[in-house]
């Protein structure tokens, strides 16, 4: 098990930022960690790098207990804060050598990381002259230096351009296959993109905790359909594992159905039986935003 977070609780003053909050991530896995701002996120990755004590509860890293073993943990980690701290007037390698000093590592191990985060012909700038992915890239890089088991990631496409984001997501899923990543964004498609699994959390709970695909496949069916005549929602209400109906603008609905079951021929019925023209049909499934968006709203 490389994180396992048992009833983890903290208050700031009268707040409750975190309220017994516990979780899992399994070697190997990349976990999304998702929630509204001030919903927590921050907060329990900064527990488990051990910047932050816990107010109660007990969380492991790679086996290391965080409140009697923060050094053990701090060399089984690699962490990457929401804001990047870097030293804009220091050159690429520069700033990757101090950093290798503090973890007592060889130059050579530099130069693996370099070339691992795509720094290569970025190398010999200033970090003040660097784009906004390759800081990350930097920033990566120095998360990378010590070879940790484990890796904790905030917010880490924040602020880039598309091109950025396919770029950081594609060395996140490389990292990956090496190593646990536990990564918070508020971009879905990178979640569902890159993450084997996915945890929601709410004013410091935990609301959602499955498997990516379980938690895709669980979501209801959603069917637009436009007739060629307005049809009263309570008919619509009758069809087999209907949910709930949404008259969209005119003669088009939407129908939420609560079955994996394509439902699109049952309709096509509906619409033949009451001698209705379909003029337009499309099947639609929710996403991990409009999920995201239930669980937090």
């Amino acid at each position: 098990m490389s994180i396992s977070v048992s009833n983890i609780s903290k208050i700031y003053d009268q707040q409750n930022a975190l309220k017994e909050v516990s979780f899992e991530v399994n070697e190997g896995e990349i976990v999304g960690f998702l929630g509204p701002n001030g919903a927590g996120k921050s907060t329990m990755m900064k527990i488990l790098t051990t910047y932050l004590d816990p107010s109660e509860g007990k969380a492991l890293v790679n086996g290391f207990d965080i409140s009697t073993q923060p050094i053990d943990v701090q060399r089984n980690v690699g962490y990457l804060p929401e804001h990047n701290p870097l030293y804009l007037e220091m050159y690429v390698r520069e700033y990757l050598s101090f950093n290798a000093q503090v973890y007592k590592i060889s130059k050579s191990r530099i130069e693996e990381v370099i070339k691992l985060t795509g720094l290569t012909p970025e190398s010999n700038k200033k970090i003040g002259q660097l784009s906004k992915g390759y800081r990350q890239r930097v920033g990566l890089a120095c998360a990378l230096l010590h070879d940790p088991k484990v890796l904790i990631l905030d917010e880490p496409t924040t602020g880039l351009d598309p091109n950025q984001l396919v770029d950081i997501r594609e060395l996140i899923k490389s990292v990956g296959k090496e190593k646990t990543v536990f990564l918070s964004t508020h971009i879905m498609q990178e979640v569902e993109a890159m993450c084997d699994r996915v945890i929601i959390i709410d004013q410091g709970t935990i609301v959602a905790d499955k498997n990516l695909n379980e938690m895709m496949d669980q979501t209801d069916q959603i069917i637009e359909v436009e007739f060629d005549y307005r049809v009263e929602e309570a008919f619509l209400l009758k069809l087999d594992h209907i949910k709930n109906v949404k008259n969209i603008h005119g003669f088009a609905y939407q129908l939420v159905f609560d079955t994996t079951t394509d439902m699109r021929s049952t309709v096509f019925d509906f619409a033949h039986d009451n001698e209705l023209k379909i003029l337009q049909l499309s099947r639609k499934n929710k996403d991990l935003e409009s999920l995201f968006r239930e669980l937090t709203k």
